[in-house]
Formats: C-alpha cells, structure tokens, sequence
C-alpha cells in the first residue's frame, strides 16, 4: 500500500481550517493502518513565533515540520516571505521523503504550492492530488488585490501556470460543483475532476438543546432568539448588510422574545465589524472568543440560526467551511450571498436555510424576523440539516469517500 503524504502549511494541534481538515483525514487514514506523512511549518496560525516540534508521531502519523520565516499575517510583505521560505523547505523535504507510488496530496496553503512540489513528486514517480480549498489567483483578483495592469498580468500568468499544473494532477478534488466546473473549464479532463465536499465530525458536533446547553447559560442567552456567526470573518465576507439589518430589526422589535446577535471568532474584519457596531450603537450584538474544539457542540448550538456570508464575486473560488458544522449541530443557515451559490443551492436543495441576496439589509432583517416569529420552522430546518449532514457530511462518510479515490488512483 502506497504511503500518503500530505502538504499544508499548518497542521494538528493548529486550529486554522486547513489544518483541522487535514488533521482529521490523515489521523482516520492512519488508523486502517496505511502510512501516513504530513510536511507543514513549525508556526500556527494566530502564534507565527511559536515553534512546533520538527519532527514528531501524532495519532500514527508521521510529522514533519519544516522551518520557514516567521513574520505570519501582519503584513503582505512578510506573508509572502513565509510563504517562499515554506516552498523552498517544502520541496526539499518531499523530495527527501517521498518514494514511487507514493501518493502526494497537495493542498493549497500557501497558494499555487502544486506549482512547486509537483514538480518533485513526478521525478519521484509518486501520484499527484491537488486538493483545492480555493482557486489563486482568482481570489486575489476578486478581493481586488493586485488590481493595477501589472497585477493583472502577473495573475493570468499565474493561472496560466496553475491550469497546466491541475492538467498533470492524477486527479484533482473540488470542494463544490461550482468550483468543479472552474476546473474544467481550465481542461483538466472530467474524468480526474472528484468533488469531494469539507465535513464535520458529527461525533464531536451535535445538537444540543438549548435548555440543556451549559454555554448558553453560562453567557446569559436566557429566552432570547440567538443569531451566531461562528469563526472567521475575513475579507471573502460581507458584513455591511449585516449592520443594515441588526439595526432594522432592532427598530422593529418592540414585544416578544428578544433577538440577539452572537458573534464567535475573529478574523481580518472582525474589529473592524466590531467598531462599527459600537458606532451604530446596535445593543443586540455579543462577542465572544474563538471556543476550544471540545466545546464546538456547545458553542454552535447556543445559536437558534446561524449566518454564513461569501462575496457572491468569490463563488466558485471558495465554499464556506463552516456551514458542516452548523449542519451538524442541527441549526439552519442564514446565507448572505449570491441566491445560485453553492451554499444557496445546497440551503434549498434540503430544505435547511434561506438566502438573502448581499446588500439587501431588509431582506436579511425579514427572513430573520420570520424565523425569530416561528421558531418551530427554525427547528425543522435545523432537523432536515443534520438528517443530511448524517448522509452527505459526516466525517466518516468523508473517508469513505477519500478512501476510494486514494485506492482508484494507487498504482497497480
């Protein structure tokens, strides 16, 4: 049985998304007995000075970190030196470690990293997956980074580059239909495209009722109708309309249960949304901090309704993530965004949300509003989403999935 080695910048016991991901799929792979290597950098992902053993076995996997400058997200320019030094290291490391038929895993942190250790894995002879969690340059493009006529160039470079890279991939996994079609259109051949959507653990997640929710009681929730947004709040997220709508449905409220805003994380724009919360004078809107990973359940259930938010400009470049959690702790999402969104289409499809169009605050503020006036159509939705979370995105069906593309693609 081929050994498979996973790239990504950050891994286990880091709490950013990648890593998490990563984590679970390699710890559950290592447990049927397969080998298992994962090459990531010593930093973590909010601590870029902390530094994670070198080499080390974790949950039957193999770990090694490799070291790289240490300057993390501050600014663009040191974001970009650790992310040349960790190619450099990276490469160096596979072409250490890997063997023929082995099967090399790519992910996409840091961007285009497919570019630099593809290379190395086919001189090798190892087998090639680039797991796309977003498509770069694009996303650069869509947030409007790089907009100038150089920047515009050196993206169509960079894509004309990345393209041919997934076209050599043995086999490429898109996290949503939309994005498989991206990579399509790029000519990588149907039949090596494989959509394989994020998860959650459904073991680790589950629904917890509120008046059985110690987190609940311990902020104080009471018998308020509780709106969450849960982990990151970057640049890919709108938060405008959002304001627009806390303060209409703080206008509008006058009898009933209170409705309150929670809002669990951080992020790029996360001070930013809080300052403008403080300047609206909005009173329904809490924060807390990022919740450790035993207390998920809890944390995600303290919410009767979650938000979910994606610049419609980044469809097919990114899926949120986080809505497999909420569908885990069996709570509708609230999705502002495009209305034929790969969050949107899924929302319908099963019956466990709504959409609200992106600028459009007195839609948001009336779907909330309803919701909050009907909690028992909120609970129905919260139901059918961890019927199909069971069926479509549960962790072990995630294996079960990966399982079979790994075995279809090992060398005889």
């Amino acid at each position: 049985m081929p050994s498979v080695v996973f790239l990504n910048r950050f891994f286990f016991p880091d709490h950013a998304a990648t890593a998490q991901i990563v984590a679970e799929l390699a710890f559950d792979l290592a447990a049927e007995g397969r080998r298992v290597v994962v090459i990531a950098s010593r930093q973590r992902y909010d601590a870029p000075q902390e530094r994670l053993p070198a080499v080390e076995r974790v949950g039957g996997v193999e770990v090694h970190r490799v070291s790289t400058s240490r300057f993390g997200r501050a600014n663009l320019a040191g974001r970009s030196l650790d992310y040349l030094t960790f190619y450099l290291s990276a490469a160096w490391r596979l072409a250490r470690l890997v063997r023929r038929g082995d099967i090399v895993v790519v992910k996409t942190d840091p961007p285009l990293l497919s570019l630099v250790v593809g290379p190395i894995a086919a001189l090798r002879g190892a087998r090639r997956i680039d797991w796309l969690q977003d498509l770069f340059p694009e996303v650069a493009g869509a947030l409007g980074i790089g907009a100038g006529r150089l920047g515009k160039a050196g993206q169509r470079l960079l894509a004309r580059l990345r393209d041919r890279s997934l076209r050599r991939a043995a086999a490429v996994v898109a996290i949503g239909d939309r994005m498989a079609a991206r990579v399509a259109a790029a000519g990588v051949p149907q039949g090596r495209i494989h959509v394989l959507p994020n998860w959650a653990d459904g073991r680790l997640i589950r629904p917890i009722d509120r008046d059985a929710n110690p987190l609940r009681a311990a902020w104080g929730l009471g018998e308020a109708f509780v709106v969450g947004y849960s982990g990151n709040l970057g640049r890919a997220h709108d938060y405008r309309t959002l304001l627009d709508a806390i303060g209409r449905i703080e206008r509008a409220v006058s009898d009933g249960p209170p409705i309150l805003f929670l809002f669990i994380g951080g992020g790029a724009q996360y001070e930013a949304f809080r300052r403008a919360v403080a300047a609206e004078g909005l009173g329904s809107v809490r924060f807390e901090p990022y919740q450790p990973r035993e207390r998920l359940a809890e944390s995600l259930s303290a919410a009767d309704l979650h938000l979910v938010s994606l610049r419609p400009a980044l469809e097919g470049l990114i899926v949120p993530s986080k809505f497999y959690g909420i569908a885990a702790a069996g709570r509708p999402t609230l999705f502002i965004g495009a209305a034929d969104g790969e969050v949107a289409r899924l929302l319908a499809a099963h019956r466990c949300g709504a959409t609200a169009p992106e600028g459009d605050g007195a839609a948001l503020a009336a779907t909330v509003l309803d919701l909050a006036r009907h909690p028992d159509r909120a609970a129905a939705m919260g139901a059918r989403a961890r019927a199909v979370f069971e069926r479509e995105w549960d962790r072990p069906v995630a294996l079960a999935r990966w399982r079979a593309l790994l075995d279809d693609i090992a060398p005889p």
